[in-house]
């Protein structure tokens, strides 16, 4: 067992699996998304849950990987082959109007999915670093019904948080009913503009319906052990938002390519939080419970 997650309960917030090239026959992969030739064969379902059980981790939530796009089928048949270790968060298509977005969100949300994802770079360009809403339209629709539906929505903000901050702000407006999870600290790298962008995440710690993954360390413009992360990211969302609010996740398979590892990055996530085992216990996994519901295995 891991010496610094102990006996707490480990869920991997945010991570992505993908067909291997034998399973490709049977759940092929969107057009031009093949898999980058370094992970293609590391990043299914069973590799997945080889890292988890190394690493003591008893449940995952998969985010639906671009490679498959908006067939979730590869996700749903992981999920019900080990039902107990997995559940689902959607990615949701812009491109479909208002009906049959909250019919597939329903469907979905039948097959073990209990979040979306929002990626507002799916949304059409209004220009060069600007995008439809998500807090109109089907998005809006779709961000109202998962307020109904227990269903938090995860945002991407890839290119940076200062981009969607003000169609957040909206989000947050029209269904406060809604939970909303910033997937990577936001992306508030450690720049300047990331460290602007920072100011705004702490901003939006005054909206209880809130929530920030611990995840995708390697994103935020550190290396490993990621110092500057923990003084400068971590410990303040600590402080801003609390440990309930916060969620350790992995990005499997890309932290794969990293120093860390899959199983280093839950230790040394763990590792931050020294000898408080209340807030560990959050961080590392009941947050997540809290947020997308309990997983059945327990280790």
């Amino acid at each position: 067992m891991s010496i610094s997650t102990g006996r707490v309960r480990v869920i991997d917030s945010h991570l992505h699996v993908w067909a291997s090239e034998e399973e490709s026959a049977t759940f092929p992969y969107a057009e031009g998304q093949d898999p980058p030739d370094s992970l293609a064969s590391v990043a299914s379902a069973s590799e997945l849950l080889k890292k988890m059980d190394d690493s003591n981790v008893s449940g995952a939530l998969i985010v639906q990987p671009i490679n498959h796009r908006f067939d979730h089928s590869y996700v749903i048949n992981a999920i019900k082959t080990h039902p107990d270790r997995f559940k689902g968060m959607l990615l949701h298509d812009p491109s479909l109007p208002e009906d049959q977005a909250i019919a597939r969100l329903e469907e979905l949300s039948l097959n073990g999915f209990v979040g979306v994802r929002f990626n507002p770079y799916l949304w059409p360009k209004t220009g060069e670093k600007t995008w439809e809403p998500m807090s109109a339209g089907a998005g809006l629709a779709t961000y109202k019904r998962c307020a109904e539906l227990k269903m938090p929505v995860g945002v991407m903000c890839f290119q940076g948080l200062e981009l969607h901050y003000d169609d957040i702000l909206e989000l947050l407006k029209v269904s406060p009913e809604t939970t909303l999870v910033l997937d990577h600290f936001a992306f508030t790298s450690l720049s300047e503009t990331g460290s602007e962008s920072f100011q705004m995440l702490l901003e939006l710690a005054k909206h209880p319906q809130v929530y920030v993954k611990i995840s995708a360390l390697f994103r935020q413009g550190d290396t490993f052990p990621y110092a500057r992360v923990v003084e400068e990211r971590f410990k303040p969302l600590l402080e801003a938002f609390g440990p309930e609010r916060l969620m350790m996740g992995t990005d499997f398979p890309f932290v794969l390519e990293q120093k860390e590892q899959y199983g280093g990055t839950v230790d040394l996530v763990s590792s931050w939080l020294g000898e408080d085992n209340k807030a560990r216990t959050s961080v590392m996994g009941g947050t997540a419970e809290k947020v997308f519901g309990s997983w059945g295995a327990i280790k």
